[in-house]
């Protein structure tokens, strides 16, 4: 029997309020789903799939494209609250009480406000790479520097990667997962998503919430994860909602940036089930 992975599970699609949502399911049918929410242009083949293949192997596993993006219909929304109800329509369709999420970057924003509504549909809450509501980003700076590598091979490395030389092998390993489908791989994100994407990543970040409302709203358990060095969404975020949520751990990886969960994809597995399952 082929097990199913990132690399060959075949796309599905389901509509909900007038979207066609494309999305990968992995792992067993039973067990609790893990929702995974995608970064600033992600598509399902953004995902690493030693991340996702391995998160698949004991627990449900769900990747998709948001309105807009990728596979799926609809126009990509420029602000944080209509990806939110674009991603809780998408979740209803499949017919989910209750999910666990993981929001990785822009897909944080989301994963938080979803959770802070008190619907029940949030168990427990994964947050990478990302920053609470008003929080620090430095999203046009970072691109603009990652640009001007015009030796990289993929921005991607200066992107989510350190200088050093053993994050650079790492995000050359990362690449490299990343790349093995050939075969009904997501369209890489044009200027129609990219644009409202940034707009809404630095809108949710001017705006400021003095009462962190969103972060005293989350019950659930929360892991809170970032790199020691990340540009795009600081490291600080991470201590910051740490500190104000009302259940949360913290782990830092060291010499590492925004995509530490790439760099260190087995431990950062490891740490997530472990989470999950106690």
């Amino acid at each position: 029997m082929t097990t199913i992975s990132l690399e060959t599970a075949p796309n599905e699609f389901i509509e909900a309020t007038g979207i066609k949502f494309a999305y990968r399911r992995l792992g067993p049918r039973e067990g609790m789903p893990l929702i995974l929410l995608q970064h600033f242009t992600g598509t399902m083949d953004s995902w690493d799939p030693a991340v996702v293949n391995g998160l698949a192997a004991s627990r449900p596993v769900i990747v998709f494209d948001n309105s807009g993006v990728g596979q799926s219909s609809g126009k990509t929304p420029d602000n944080v609250a209509q990806m939110v109800a674009d991603a809780e329509q998408f979740i209803a369709a499949l017919g989910f009480a209750k999910v666990d999420l993981l929001g990785y970057s822009l897909g944080g924003f989301i994963a938080q406000s979803v959770a802070a509504k008190k619907s029940g549909l949030v168990r427990k809450l994964i947050l990478v790479g990302t920053a609470p509501q008003g929080g620090e980003e430095h999203l046009l700076k970072v691109l603009k520097q990652a640009f001007s590598h015009k030796d990289a091979p993929d921005t991607r490395l200066p992107l989510f990667f350190t200088s050093s030389a053993a994050s650079q092998a790492a995000g050359r390993a990362f690449l490299e997962r990343a790349s093995v489908r050939t075969v009904d791989r997501d369209p890489e994100s044009s200027k129609a998503v990219s644009d409202p994407q940034a707009k809404a990543l630095i809108d949710w970040c001017a705006s400021k919430d003095p009462e962190n409302a969103i972060l005293n709203a989350i019950d659930q358990p929360v892991l809170v994860v970032s790199g020691s060095d990340d540009t795009m969404l600081p490291e600080g975020n991470a201590y910051f909602m740490f500190k104000h949520l009302k259940n949360a751990q913290l782990i830092l990886y060291p010499d590492s940036g925004h995509g530490a969960l790439f760099q260190y994809s087995t431990l950062f597995v490891d740490h997530v089930l472990l989470f999950l399952n106690n």
